[in-house]
C-alpha cells in the first residue's frame, strides 16, 4: 500500500511559482508577435513574398499554439490551488475531532493515577508559580516543571523569597530547573531510567545593605543513565556604604550522574562578595562563596568540575586623616571535583579558587591589605577499575595592596594578599589509569606602594608583596598500569611596594616593601607498579623583587625567595622516572630555589628523571 503525503502550504506556493513563470511566458509571446508574425518581404519578386509569408504562418501557428498553451496552465493552475484548499480544509475538518480523541485518551489513561497518586501516568509537569516547586512529570514519562523564581534575583515582586524546587521525572523524563531566587531551588531529580537531573538555580544578589547572597541550589540527580544537573551559582554580597559588604555565597553542588551509566554535573560558581563602605575608616569587602561540587556520578562515568571560588569583595577608600582603606575580602576556594565511576571513569577537575579583592587609602590614609586569593579545588578521583584523575584547580591569585595616599606623613602601602595553593591532582583507579595533575599554586600580587610625605616626617612604608602559592600535589597512578600526575607549578611571589618619596627632602624617603617568596612547586607521583613513568615535579615559583625604597636615603625592600621545585616521581618496574622541577629564581640579592630530585627509573627498564636546576 502507498501512502501519500499532501502539505496543502506547499502546494499553494507552487500554484503561486507557476502562475509566475505562466505570467512570464505569456508576456514574452506578446513582446515577439507583431514582428515576427507580419514580417515583410525582402524585395518585389515572388521568392521574396513566399519566404515572407512561410515566416508569418510559422509565427502565426506559434501564437495559437502558445494561445493554447496558456489556456491549459491556467486550468492547471486552478486545480492545483484548488487541491491545496481541500486539502486544507480536511485537516481543519480532522484536526479539532483527532486533538479532542487525543486528549480523551490520555484523560482515561492519566485519571487513575492522578486519583490514586496525585500524578498522571504521562505528561509533563507544571511549571511552578513564582517561589513554588515545579510539578512532577508523568510517572511513565515525562519532564518535571521548572520551579517558579523567587525573589531577589527571580521574577517575583516580593524580596526574599526562594526559588522553587524542580520537579521530578517519572520513568522516562529530565528533571525540572531549580528557579533562581533569595536561595536557588534545587533542580529535579531525572528519569529513574533515562533522563539528565534538572539545573539548581541561581542564588540571589542581597538588596540590604551588607547583606549576603543567597545559595545556589543543588543539580538534579539522574536515574539509571543520565547525566546529573548543574549546581546553581551563588548570589552576590551587597554594597555597605556604612559597614562592611555582604559576603557572597556559595555555588551549588552538581548533581549525581546516573547509577549505571551517565557524568557528574558540574557544580556552581560562588557569588562575589559586596564592597564595604567608605567611613572613618574604609570597611572591609566581604569574603566570598566557595565553588560547588562536582557530582559524583555511578557504576561508569566522569564526575562534574568542581565549580569555581567566587572574586573576594573590594575594602573602599579610608576618609580620615590617618585612617586607612578597608582590607579586601578573601576569595572563595574552588570546588572539589566529582569521583568517577565505581568502575570505569575518569575524576572531575577542581575548581580554580578566586581572586581576593583590594582597597586604598585617600586622605593621608594607609592603604588597605589585598585580598587572599582562594585555593583550588582538589580533583575527583578515578573509577575501581580503570579511568584517569581529575586535574587539581588553580590557586587564585591574591590582590595587590592598595596604596598609600599622600598627606603630612605618607600613609603606607597596604598588603598585598597571599596566593592560593594549587588544589590535589585526582587519583586514578586502582588497576589502569593516570594520576591527575596538581593544579598551579596562584601568583602573589605586588605591595601598596607608600604615600609621599609633604612634611619633614618620613615617607610611607611600601606593603610587602604576597608569597606565590604552593603547586598542588599530583594524583597516584593506576596499582598496574598508568603515569603518575605531574606536580602543580610554584606560583610567582609579588613585587614589594616602592616606599613613599619626602616631597619637601627635609627627612628620608619611605622604605620600599619585601618580595613575595615564590611558591614550592608540587611533587610528581610514581608510576603503575608493572608500567608507567613517573610525574614530572612542579617548578618553583619566583621570587619577587623587593620595592624601592623612597626618595631621598630610603631603604630598598628585601627580595623574595625563590621556591623549590618538586620531586618527580618514580617509575617501578618499566617506566622513566619524572624530571625534578626547576627551582625558582630569587629575586635581586636573594636566594634561587633549589631543583627537585629526579625520580628513580624502572627495575627493567627506563631511564631515571633528571635533577631540577
Amino acid at each position: 500500500m502507498s501512502y501519500l503525503v499532501a502539505v496543502p502550504e506547499m502546494l499553494a506556493s507552487a500554484a503561486l511559482d507557476l502562475d509566475n513563470i505562466g505570467s512570464t511566458i505569456t508576456a514574452a509571446n506578446a513582446a515577439a508577435a507583431a514582428p515576427t508574425t507580419a514580417v515583410l518581404a525582402a524585395g518585389a519578386d515572388e521568392i521574396s513574398a513566399a519566404v515572407a509569408a512561410l515566416f508569418t504562418g510559422h509565427a502565426q501557428a506559434y501564437q495559437w499554439l502558445g494561445a493554447q498553451a496558456g489556456a491549459f496552465h491556467s486550468h492547471f493552475i486552478q486545480a492545483l490551488t484548488g487541491s491545496g484548499s481541500a486539502y486544507a480544509g480536511a485537516e481543519a475538518a480532522n484536526a479539532s475531532p483527532l486533538q479532542t480523541a487525543a486528549q480523551e485518551l490520555l484523560a482515561v489513561i492519566n485519571t487513575p493515577t492522578q486519583t490514586l497518586l496525585g500524578r498522571p501516568l504521562i505528561g509533563n509537569g507544571a511549571d511552578g508559580a513564582p517561589g513554588q516547586a515545579g510539578g512532577d512529570g508523568g510517572l511513565l514519562f515525562g519532564n518535571g516543571g521548572n520551579g517558579g523564581n523567587g525573589g531577589n534575583g527571580g521574577t517575583s515582586t516580593t524580596a526574599g523569597v526562594a526559588g522553587g524546587a524542580g520537579g521530578a521525572a517519572g520513568l522516562i523524563g529530565n528533571g525540572g530547573g531549580g528557579g533562581a531566587g533569595a536561595l536557588g531551588g534545587n533542580g529535579g531529580a531525572g528519569g529513574w531510567l533515562f533522563g539528565q537531573g534538572g539545573a539548581g538555580g541561581n542564588g540571589g544578589t542581597a538588596t540590604l545593605a551588607g547583606g549576603a547572597g543567597g545559595a545556589g541550589g543543588v543539580g538534579g540527580s539522574a536515574g539509571l543513565w543520565g547525566t546529573g544537573g548543574a549546581g546553581g551559582n551563588g548570589g552576590f554580597g551587597a554594597l555597605n556604604l556604612a559597614g562592611d559588604g555582604g559576603a557572597g555565597a556559595g555555588g551549588g553542588d552538581g548533581g549525581r550522574g546516573g547509577w549505571l551509566y551517565g557524568n557528574g554535573g558540574t557544580g556552581g560558581t560562588g557569588g562575589t562578595g559586596g564592597t564595604g563602605g567608605i567611613g572613618g575608616i574604609g570597611l572591609q569587602g566581604a569574603s566570598v562563596g566557595d565553588g560547588g561540587a562536582g557530582g559524583g556520578t555511578g557504576l561508569w562515568g566522569t564526575g562534574g568540575a568542581g565549580g569555581n571560588g567566587g572574586t573576594g569583595g573590594i575594602g573602599l577608600d579610608g576618609v580620615a586623616g590617618h585612617i586607612g582603606g578597608g582590607n579586601a575580602g578573601n576569595a572563595g576556594n574552588g570546588g572539589t571535583g566529582g569521583s568517577g565511576g565505581l568502575l570505569i571513569g575518569n575524576g572531575g577537575d577542581g575548581g580554580h579558587g578566586g581572586t581576593g579583592g583590594g582597597g586604598r587609602g585617600i586622605n593621608g590614609g594607609d592603604g588597605g591589605h589585598g585580598g587572599d586569593g582562594g585555593t583550588g579545588g582538589a580533583a575527583g578521583s578515578a573509577g575501581l577499575l580503570s579511568g584517569d584523575g581529575g586535574t587539581g584547580g588553580h590557586g587564585g591569585a591574591g590582590f595587590g595592596g592598595g596604596n598609600g595616599s599622600d598627606s603630612p606623613q605618607g600613609g603606607q602601602g597596604g598588603n598585598a594578599g597571599v596566593a592560593g595553593n594549587g588544589g590535589a591532582g585526582g587519583s586514578a583507579a586502582m588497576l589502569f589509569g593516570n594520576g591527575g595533575a596538581g593544579g598551579n599554586g596562584g601568583s602573589g600580587r605586588g605591595g601598596g606602594h607608600g604615600g609621599n610625605s609633604t612634611a619633614s616626617v618620613p615617607g610611607g612604608i611600601g606593603g610587602d608583596a604576597g608569597a606565590g602559592g604552593t603547586g598542588g600535589s599530583a594524583g597516584k597512578s593506576g596499582l598496574l598500569f598508568g603515569a603518575g600526575g605531574a606536580g602543580g607549578q610554584g606560583g610567582s611571589g609579588g613585587t614589594g611596594g616602592d616606599g613613599g618619596n619626602n616631597i619637601i627632602g627635609a627627612n628620608v624617603g619611605g622604605d620600599g616593601g619585601a618580595g613575595g617568596a615564590g611558591g614550592l612547586g608540587g611533587n610528581g607521583t610514581d608510576g603503575g607498579w608493572l608500567s608507567g613513568n613517573g610525574g614530572d615535579g612542579g617548578a618553583g615559583g619566583q621570587g619577587g623583587e623587593g620595592g624601592h625604597g623612597g626618595s631621598p636615603g630610603g631603604f630598598d625592600g628585601k627580595s623574595g625567595v625563590g621556591g623549590d621545585g618538586g620531586d618527580g616521581g618514580n617509575a617501578q618496574i618499566i617506566g622513566n622516572g619524572g624530571n625534578g622541577g626547576n627551582g625558582g629564581n630569587g629575586g635581586n640579592g636573594s636566594t634561587d630555589g633549589e631543583g627537585g630530585q629526579g625520580g628513580a627509573a624502572g627495575l627493567l627498564f627506563g631511564q631515571p628523571g633528571s635533577m631540577g636546576t
